[in-house]
C-alpha cells in the first residue's frame, strides 16, 4: 500500500493534491492581485463598485505609504508562490513566507487601525484573518512538499 504523496501513487512524482492546491491557490491569489491593481488604478470608482462607503474609502486613502510594502509582499508573493508551486519550484516556500509576513503585518495594522465598516460589509472584518490563515496554510503546504522532495 502506498501513501497518496509517493511518486508511485501520483504518477510521475507529483501528488494529485499539489495540482488542486496550486490551481486553487492561483485562482484565490489572482483575485488578490486583481483587487490590488483595481484599487490602485481605478481608486474610488472600484471601491464604490465593491460596496464601500465614504468612510471606508477615506480609510484606504489615508493608508500610510509604508503599508504598501506589506500589501505588495502579501499579494505578489502569493501569486508568485502559487506559480512556483505549480512549477514545482522550492522557492514557493520562500515566496509564501514573504506573502504570510505581508498578510500578518497588514492584519496587525488593521487591528491597530480598524477600518470602519459600511452597512452590509460587516463580514469584511474577518477577511484579514482568512487571508492570513490561507497564507499560513500555503506556506506550510509548500514546506511539506519541499521536505518530501516534490519541489526542486
Amino acid at each position: 500500500m502506498t501513501d497518496d504523496t509517493t511518486p508511485a501513487a501520483s504518477g510521475g512524482g507529483t501528488p494529485w493534491h499539489l495540482w488542486v492546491v496550486g490551481i486553487l491557490s492561483l485562482l484565490w491569489n489572482s483575485f488578490g492581485a486583481y483587487d490590488f491593481i483595481m484599487t490602485n488604478t481605478q481608486g474610488e470608482a472600484y471601491m464604490r463598485s465593491a460596496g464601500m462607503d465614504d468612510a471606508m474609502i477615506a480609510y484606504f486613502n489615508a493608508m500610510p505609504m509604508w503599508m504598501y510594502a506589506p500589501w505588495i509582499a502579501g499579494v505578489w508573493g502569493a501569486v508568485l508562490g502559487s506559480l512556483a508551486l505549480l512549477l514545482r519550484k522550492r522557492w514557493a516556500v520562500y515566496l509564501f513566507a514573504v506573502s504570510l509576513v505581508g498578510a500578518a503585518v497588514s492584519l496587525v495594522y488593521g487591528l491597530l487601525n480598524p477600518m470602519p465598516m459600511a452597512e452590509g460589509m460587516e463580514m469584511m472584518k474577518y477577511m484579514p484573518w482568512v487571508i492570513v490563515a490561507i497564507a499560513a496554510f500555503l506556506w506550510w503546504y509548500a514546506g511539506r512538499m519541499a521536505a518530501r522532495g516534490v519541489l526542486r
